[in-house]
């Protein structure tokens, strides 16, 4: 009983282990960016850059300069989005 029990668990493992791969593989494929000035109330991903909040849904303004989403990398700008240093300056002179 012990020896079929330890069987049954280590091929689960391996084929845990063979499932888990290409999931990180697909994760490096979808690069990400932060993208500045495009998140609405409450859903922004984390920080601000003025630092009123640390955390993630914390904005209380929608499109806020210097709250931020993930997005996908190269789609930023498409959605009128601002970079990090485009974000900064935009928060400075305000």
């Amino acid at each position: 009983m012990n020896t079929r029990l330890i069987v049954s668990s280590a091929l689960a493992s391996a084929l845990a282990l063979g499932l888990a791969a290409p999931v990180a593989a697909q994760d490096k494929a979808m690069a990400k960016e932060k993208c500045f000035g495009i998140a609405k109330a409450g859903q922004n991903d984390c920080a601000n850059l003025s630092g009123s909040h640390s955390c993630a849904g914390q904005s209380k303004m929608d499109m806020a300069p210097d709250d931020w989403k993930y997005v996908a990398k190269g789609t930023c700008m498409q959605m009128k989005g601002m970079t990090e240093a485009e974000a900064k300056m935009k928060v400075k002179k305000s």
